[in-house]
């Protein structure tokens, strides 16, 4: 559908629907770069179709990568490492993903490329990354001196050797290294200093790489070799639906009281998010797995202190459900939720206050009071997607909550409300 500027979320019954979720995001982008680094032609069945999966696919097609698009399906003929020239800056938006992993992925070529994005890209830190791949014999430099795209890559390839990066920023850094590295002139080693979050999206990328014929492998808890001998190779690539996506469907269930069948789903995922869960069962919710498809049987929600660092994506999400549990629900260890499409803590925290509700917040964490006297509120959404459907679950309880900048939802999953309101019972 096309979204007005707002939208109002009508409260609701228990819900009893199923729903099949779209393709992961992060296994989109990581499937895409692999197959055009890859020689031959793959192809990929669920992929995403958003805005980030838009922008890295049209990179890669200016890098001489041909991709073709049907439905839910990519061909695409890998350039074997060989990216083409481009004169023009590339652009990708306020896609992370895309920035990161491309920043990465430009250093194997042999020219010079210059990569930006939107104003809140341009705020989003990268400097970790550009001082690993300096490290590992490329040239990249931030043009504005801020740490942050755009920044300029000189071509002449990587070196290869050992590298250090933190690990407490993000871990799409170091994904992006690791897919880089099997072109390389010699092997990588990348060892991790200090905690490293999102742990589970470093495990996808090695699983993808060596489901395209690389070698990634773990050679201590801090340490990840990977080798230059074995380039991606084509072929047929099936990507899962979207843990990250499904979780405000699980809180649709949760919320109200009701049930929720979700398709698409493995339930041994490397997709961290599904974490979420095992969270919304220790607050009283039912969940179980059947022929492939998780149910959520809601119930009467209590609170819960859990450390969120493997699935921060969702800890919106918890913290609207937390709205609706008894007692004082705690999320911590996400300090890198600041760093996402918005400030992710401060903005929860903001939007929660002007409902009523007692949240407190830290560095790298925050609190919600269950179960207050909320009133309802116009909600900004910060031209983020996860904030716009975190947010809207508030909706199914609170009368008079609107959504503004609904249409946001397109970065990752631009069909939500065409699902989200047909299931929400009067």
């Amino acid at each position: 559908m096309d979204l007005p500027d707002s939208i109002a979320i009508p409260q609701s019954n228990p819900v009893r629907g199923s729903i099949r979720i779209p393709g992961s995001k992060s296994i989109t982008n990581r499937a895409i770069l692999i197959a055009s680094l890859a020689g031959g032609e793959s192809l990929l069945s669920g992929v995403l179709h958003s805005d980030d999966t838009f922008y890295m696919s049209e990179v890669c097609k200016q890098l001489g990568v041909e991709i073709s698009d049907s439905g839910d399906e990519f061909r695409i003929k890998g350039c074997n490492g060989n990216l083409l020239p481009v004169k023009k800056e590339l652009f990708v938006g306020n896609a992370g993903t895309a920035a990161r992993f491309l920043t990465a992925m430009l250093s194997l070529g042999s020219e010079s490329y210059i990569l930006t994005g939107n104003e809140r890209m341009q705020q989003r830190p990268i400097r970790d990354l550009i001082q690993a791949l300096n490290s590992l014999g490329a040239e990249v430099k931030d043009l504005n001196q801020t740490g942050c795209p755009p920044v300029r890559i000189r071509g002449g390839g990587l070196k290869g050797g050992t590298v250090r990066i933190p690990g407490d920023k993000s871990s799409q850094y170091i994904s992006a290294i690791m897919m880089a590295a099997p072109y390389a002139k010699h092997d990588v080693t990348i060892r991790i200093e200090g905690e490293l979050v999102s742990r589970t999206y470093v495990e996808m990328t090695r699983k993808i790489m060596e489901d395209f014929g690389g070698r990634c492998e773990w050679i201590a808890e801090d340490s990840l070799s990977i080798t230059n001998d074995h380039r991606y190779q084509s072929r047929v690539f099936e990507i899962e639906g979207d843990a990250s996506s499904a979780s405000y469907f699980f809180g649709l269930a949760a919320v109200t009281g009701g049930q929720m069948t979700v398709s698409g789903l493995s339930q041994n995922s490397t997709q961290g998010d599904l974490g979420l869960l095992d969270i919304l069962e220790r607050m009283g919710c039912g969940i179980s797995w059947q022929n492939g498809d998780v149910i959520i049987e809601g119930g009467k929600l209590k609170a819960v202190e859990v450390d969120m660092n493997t699935m921060s994506d969702v800890a919106p999400t918890l913290a609207v459900i937390a709205l609706f549990a008894e007692g004082v629900t705690r999320i911590t260890n996400v300090s890198n939720m600041r760093i996402k499409e918005c400030d992710r803590i401060s903005a929860v925290v903001q939007e929660l206050r002007k409902i009523g509700a007692v949240v407190g917040e830290w560095e790298d964490g925050l609190s919600i009071t269950g179960l207050g006297d909320y009133r309802g509120a116009d909600l900004d959404t910060y031209d983020d997607h996860r904030m716009a459907m975190a947010l809207s679950l508030a909706g199914l309880k609170i009368p008079g909550i609107i959504i503004n900048n609904p249409a946001c939802v397109s970065k990752t999953f631009p069909g939500f409300y065409d699902l989200f309101l047909p299931l929400i019972q009067g």
